[in-house]
């Protein structure tokens, strides 16, 4: 009876998104935003409207899809999710060579122009996003580099961080034999892809006597888990592609820890007073610009802390989990920053908190926001924002 009901509501889940989502997002193809400079974002598809919505709504059904073969025993979710993304190709582009090798045992895609150059290249480093779970080099097509980390949870966090730094670190020393001039490179990614980007560059301006990142470049990146009541997650909390639950749920896994927790852990129990204080100069509904209070937020009110919790969620107190927690001494050494969020995010309010905190550092920011964007939105385009913003 149990499963006949988990079933029923299931399906129910997947016609209700299925005949509301056209409706919710229609407005994304009608929007027009002006160009930020120096680095200009590309424009959404003319086909938008019905191949967004199309591919919007498949990704949802895929999931729920996941979710009803792991109840039937057939395959877990992420198995399934993983296999319907695996046969998810981008076409090949003509323009461009690409090779898979090996960065120190760290499987890699290079990607480098068929015209050739008069001198050194900009080069890019681009990890993907995805839950830290799903996603892989094979269905990106962003990029210089693209970075094929150990995905959670069967390689335990931090081996994600480990695999992109390693990588990087291999890349720019050995720039210039692909051609790229290694102190013009950009370290970049979407989602999860921004945490491991905004993680690794710490880490590289962290190194003396090293080339530093030419800039880096984040996209919708999740930043902190501190705070899982900031305007966005209030705002956004069940808005696809990513639930506030989907969110935590994602990180314990990434953590390999028990998902029971989930509750205390959106409810702020994992974190000691000591560090609330500490991180509150940073992660505070204070420092969101109140144009992104509009909609539907109420201040949280605080909840009692729990050792048992926090013993379980610590790692994910960690700068190479929650970048935006760094000291001051390493946010002030990082390079140039692009940062773009969504509206339509939980995610958003890391972004910009973490834009703050750099421009308070005296770093350069260049910040896109996509008024009627939702988490994810770039993997419906076929063409890359990153070949757009880097022309040949």
């Amino acid at each position: 009876m149990e499963l006949a009901y988990s079933l029923f509501t299931t399906a129910a889940e997947i016609l209700i998104v299925s005949f509301t989502l056209p409706h919710l997002y229609l407005p994304i193809a009608k929007t027009k935003h002006k160009k930020p400079q120096p680095i200009k974002p590309c424009a959404l598809p003319a086909q938008w409207p019905d191949q967004g919505h199309l591919q919007l709504i498949s990704g949802l059904l895929c999931s729920k899809q996941g979710k009803i073969l792991e109840r039937l025993g057939f395959c877990s979710e992420i198995d399934f999710i993983r296999y319907t993304q695996d046969g998810k190709k981008l076409r090949e582009d003509p323009k461009l060579f690409i090779k898979d090798l090996q960065f120190e045992d760290v499987p890699v895609r290079v990607y480098q122009p068929r015209v050739p150059s008069a001198g050194l290249r900009r080069g890019v480093i681009y990890f993907h996003g995805g839950g830290w779970m799903f996603g892989s080099i094979s269905n990106t097509g962003m990029g210089y580099l693209g970075r094929w980390y150990r995905l959670a949870p069967e390689h335990k966090y931090p081996s994600q961080f480990r695999d992109c730094l390693t990588a990087s670190i291999h890349f720019m020393k050995t720039a210039e034999d692909y051609g790229v001039d290694s102190a013009c490179i950009i370290i970049s990614g979407d989602s999860v892809g921004g945490n491991l980007a905004a993680a690794v560059c710490q880490a590289l301006v962290s190194r003396s006597n090293f080339p530093k990142p030419l800039a880096q470049i984040l996209i919708y990146p999740g930043l902190q888990a501190i705070d899982f009541y900031l305007p966005s997650y209030q705002q956004n909390c069940a808005v696809p592609l990513l639930y506030r639950e989907h969110v935590i749920s994602c990180c314990l896994k990434y953590l390999e820890k028990d998902v029971s927790v989930l509750e205390n852990v959106m409810e702020g129990s994992h974190v000691p007073l000591d560090m609330k204080l500490k991180y509150g100069r940073w992660v505070n509904p204070d420092n969101i610009p109140e144009e992104f209070k509009i909609r539907s937020y109420k201040p949280h009110l605080p909840t009692s802390y729990s050792d048992e919790v926090y013993e379980v969620a610590k790692p994910a107190l960690e700068t190479t989990f929650s970048p935006l927690l760094a000291e001051d001494s390493i946010v002030s050494q990082l390079p140039l920053s692009y940062i773009l969020t969504c509206e339509y995010d939980v995610l958003r309010d890391d972004g910009l908190l973490y834009k703050k905190r750099l421009e308070d550092s005296g770093v350069p920011v260049t910040w896109y926001h996509v008024k009627d964007g939702f988490h994810g939105v770039i993997t419906f385009m076929e063409t890359s924002p990153l070949h757009k913003m880097f022309p040949q």
